[in-house]
């Protein structure tokens, strides 16, 4: 029985000493200094309440989500890989599902440009193809780089008439992103949090912003 003991002993030993090793993620301020550079008295313990998780860090691949259980019986998505996501084209009015296919710029960090990681307001690049399908349809104009021999589909003149009587007026700087098959759009949702990649295709002002940020980087 007292060998017994002992090994017990030297287990729960072990077993505390992993514990201790192990650190968690806090996310309380009572170890941060006040403002004038004081130290706080720590007066209570941690909280499970206020404990963190590791980032999600999602990359551009397969759709790969976890499910997680959050206080309060609520749930959050933790996408790691996803590859399509819900883009809206504000001008027009309109959201597509398309393709993501790069990340290329990060206002945060440029690692996570390097890694291609998504997370909310990075700048991606998204294909083009949607968007094109639907103003050749809803208007009648080819955009982008036309193969030789291809022509506008024929429709009726009620049709015709309809495309007339719409304003078909697009951003030059979107226009020439067409011609890459790739446009510039900007993360909304947050990937780590919902399990998607939503968000919006950049025009006017912020497009200018974003691409002149672009060019400094080159």
């Amino acid at each position: 029985e007292s060998d017994c003991i002992c090994d017990l002993k030297v287990y729960f030993h072990k077993r505390h000493k992993q514990r201790k090793s192990i650190m968690g993620i806090s996310r309380d301020s009572r170890h941060k200094r006040r403002l004038t550079g004081g130290r706080m008295p720590v007066h209570k313990k941690k909280r499970l309440f206020e404990s963190g998780r590791p980032n999600a860090n999602t990359r551009i691949g397969e759709k790969r989500v976890r499910r997680l259980r959050v206080r309060g019986g609520n749930y959050k998505f933790r996408a790691l890989r996803l590859d399509h996501g819900n883009f809206s084209w504000g001008s027009e009015q309109i959201t597509k599902k398309t393709k993501v296919l790069d990340t290329v710029y990060n206002a945060s960090n440029n690692e996570l440009v390097r890694t291609k990681t998504l997370v909310k307001n990075a700048v991606i690049e998204v294909d083009a193809t949607p968007f094109k399908q639907y103003f050749q349809k809803h208007y009648g104009i080819l955009l982008g780089k036309v193969q030789e021999g291809q022509q506008a589909e024929k429709v009726s003149k009620s049709v015709e008439r309809k495309r007339k009587g719409r304003d078909n007026f697009i951003d030059e700087k979107v226009k020439e992103q067409f011609n890459r098959g790739r446009l510039l759009a900007c993360i909304s949702s947050r990937p780590g949090q919902s399990g998607r990649c939503d968000g919006y295709i950049l025009e006017g002002r912020e497009l200018e912003f974003y691409l002149r940020k672009l060019d400094k980087k080159k």
